[in-house]
């Protein structure tokens, strides 16, 4: 059953494979790495249970590559080559999408960002794409994983980062006296699956454009993943496993839709469709 929805008045981003096409990055550093210990690059259906989990997510890239290092020598590995992240560029349709976001929408719409990336690191990946300083310009609502009030046991699928850009939200609400805004009226942009599920368990709807990798590997599966079951009895799915999985038709425009309706997974973000977001954009 499909829910009546109200306008949206907050839109809500992951930055890491949402914005920028970071994750391609990130998937040249350990492929960098592993040939190092002369494993295998790494595959989507192990990435797909391992994006934005924090610690717990780096331990299930770990325990599949069986490499002899330590989370932190992991890490320590990676940040060898956060350099690369200099050249990250914005995925498509996202320029228009935040200047429209931006700049003419009515009632105007409040603008977040919820990443389990860290904040320096956000900035090493976005200081040389100007609208994302441009359309996030008030940094009181900007949520990252190193954010004192979050911590690796918070992140996705925990619903904690999207609570806390939503308390901050309304924190900024009302300091200019407007109504609360409640989940129900937040929309957030995603690529992760865990992402989707966290969005979900928060009570957001979900705009999901995952990498076109990570779709392939979720091919027959993309109801669980929008409807939120990936993870709610805490096992993890196997992707990319049953190739005569049955494909899931999306509509005419591309989208496909929850059964709920809360959820809708895009291909990309390139001709957003506002209106069917129940966001008001005027000229």
């Amino acid at each position: 059953m499909i829910h009546k929805f109200p306008p949206i008045r907050a839109c809500i981003f992951d930055v890491d494979g949402t914005l920028i096409n970071s994750e391609d990055i990130y998937t040249d550093i350990y492929n960098t790495i592993l040939s190092e210990y002369n494993k295998p690059p790494y595959p989507w259906e192990v990435k797909a249970t391992q994006q934005s989990r924090g610690t717990p997510g780096t331990q299930r890239l770990l325990d599949w590559a069986q490499v002899p290092l330590s989370i932190a020598e992991w890490k320590a590995k990676e940040k060898e080559h956060t350099n690369l992240f200099r050249d990250s560029k914005l995925l498509p349709g996202v320029e228009d999408l935040l200047t429209t976001l931006a700049t003419k929408t009515a009632p105007p719409v409040k603008l977040s960002l919820a990443s389990s990336a860290g904040a320096q690191l956000f900035s090493l990946k976005t200081s040389h794409l100007p609208i994302i300083s441009q359309a996030f310009s008030d940094t009181r609502l900007h949520v990252f994983g190193d954010d004192p009030e979050m911590s690796d046991s918070k992140k996705k699928p925990e619903p904690d980062i999207f609570n806390l850009a939503l308390k901050r939200i309304n924190d900024v609400a009302e300091e200019v006296g407007e109504k609360k805004i409640v989940a129900r009226e937040c929309l957030v942009f995603e690529d992760s699956i865990a992402g989707v599920e966290a969005a979900r368990r928060a009570g957001m709807r979900v705009v999901w454009v995952p990498h076109s990798g990570l779709a392939q590997v979720c091919k027959g599966k993309e109801m669980d993943v929008i409807m939120g079951r990936t993870e709610a009895d805490g096992k993890v799915p196997v992707y990319g496993k049953t190739p005569d999985a049955p494909q899931i038709e999306p509509f005419e425009d591309g989208r496909l839709l929850s059964d709920d309706g809360d959820v809708e997974m895009r291909e990309s973000l390139e001709d957003f469709s506002y209106k069917k977001s129940s966001i008001r954009v005027v000229d």
